[in-house]
């Protein structure tokens, strides 16, 4: 029996071409994932609340990393946790960009275009995405300095998923698994062979850095290693169609089990914590966990909470029809368009009122809030036109 794909826009998985007599009896096909839609959305929103605090908030923490932290500094809990629940943002955002380039792979090649055509698909979106730094840099650094963060990040491993995507899931997933475990490892070797000063390709691979004119932040592996497994999420929703409810349960399992993990690994304070260690056993501390780079204890962290609210997100959307007018849903289909709005709209409006920098929370949670109403409506008719120009330029963003 031959698979086709769902007619609906969007993520689909594939379902049988013709139904089998006893097809009642089987579950129901999950067709469009809305839930993936809804997290990419809710991870828009709580991007925008950390560029806003990083913005306008005077008090802003930001030490994620055991070199930008100094062992027993007081740590303001209500600073902590305004940053701290934006950490769910960059993994989801990676992992989910990789499940998304599942569907598209799987989409391109069912329509009749060649593998060739499907690579130089991925090359130019990859060079696109990683490109927009510069647009980001333009307004978040100084004149000459340029950032490379999550956009580099994913763009780098859109270029490396070209090959990686012809592996076997199976391989695929050990890959990914394995650099989550090992990359500590060779950080630590880095580091220690070059004196703390690695040259600019472990710098742009491996370790964060600050060489001439650049601020590296996000290096590509550690971050590929999260699209990898976002990848094999999606291949696993194409070979295995099944209810929205059974996905839930599994994925609260996986979470469950992530979550366990990141238990074992912070309460043993070693190896999987990139040497950001515990000071007490404060729930502060438990959850300082290091960003950059990222560490195992912080992927399986934000993996773990990212699979138990897309088990609830599933469980919703097979008891309730979405609205495409939704909030959520806008950003969710429009993440990138809102994602180079947002920042600089944010730091300029700090710029010119004088404040960045300078005020407190509230005005984060105000920020945040403002600059998701006055996008919606751009984000909306973007994804109209979008939806309505489908091999058009609006592919790439």
């Amino acid at each position: 029996m031959s698979p086709t794909v769902t007619a609906n826009a969007g993520p689909t998985v594939l379902q049988p071409a013709a139904p089998a007599p006893r097809a009642s009896a089987a579950p129901s096909p999950l067709g469009r994932l809305v839930a993936l839609d809804w997290m990419r959305g809710l991870v828009m929103v709580l991007m925008a609340l950390d560029h806003s605090s990083d913005a306008f908030n005077a008090g802003r923490v930001f030490g994620d990393s055991a070199g930008s932290w100094h062992a027993g500094t007081p740590i303001a809990a209500d600073q902590f946790f305004v940053r701290w629940v934006t950490h769910l943002c960059a993994p989801t955002f990676v992992f989910l960009a990789g499940t998304g380039l599942a569907f598209s792979v799987r989409k391109e090649l069912s329509s009749g275009k060649t593998q060739r055509d499907v690579d130089r698909y991925m090359l130019t979106r990859g060079v696109v995405i990683a490109a927009f730094e510069l647009w980001i840099s333009y307004f978040v650094m100084p004149k000459g300095q340029y950032l490379f963060q999550v956009l580099y990040a994913i763009g780098t491993s859109y270029l490396l998923m070209i090959p990686l995507r012809r592996l076997g899931d199976r391989l695929a997933l050990v890959l990914a698994v394995s650099m989550m475990l090992g990359l500590e490892l060779v950080c630590g070797v880095l580091l220690g062979s070059y004196g703390g000063r690695p040259p600019l390709w472990a710098m742009l691979l491996f370790v964060p850095g600050n060489p001439p004119h650049l601020f590296i932040g996000y290096p590509t592996l550690h971050w590929l290693a999260l699209m990898l497994l976002g990848w094999c999420f999606g291949s696993y929703l194409i070979r295995n169609p099944q209810t929205a409810v059974d996905l839930a349960r599994k994925l609260l399992a996986a979470g469950g089990a992530l979550l366990l993990c990141f238990a074992v690994v912070r309460g043993l304070d070693g190896y999987g914590n990139m040497a950001l260690y515990r000071d007490d056993a404060s729930v502060v501390q438990w959850l300082h966990v290091s960003k950059y780079p990222p560490s195992l204890a912080f992927d399986t962290l934000e993996l773990g909470i990212c699979f138990v609210l897309l088990s609830l997100l599933f469980a919703l959307s097979a008891t309730r029809a979405p609205r495409p007018a939704s909030l959520l849903l806008v950003l969710g289909r429009t993440p990138m368009f809102f994602y180079l709005l947002h920042f600089p709209l944010l730091v300029t409006a700090a710029q010119l009122l004088g404040v960045e920098h300078k005020l407190g929370i509230p005005a984060a949670f105000l920020g945040a809030t403002t600059v998701v109403a006055v996008l919606y409506p751009a984000c909306r008719a973007y994804g109209r036109y979008k939806a309505a120009h489908k091999q058009g330029w609006a592919r790439y963003i």
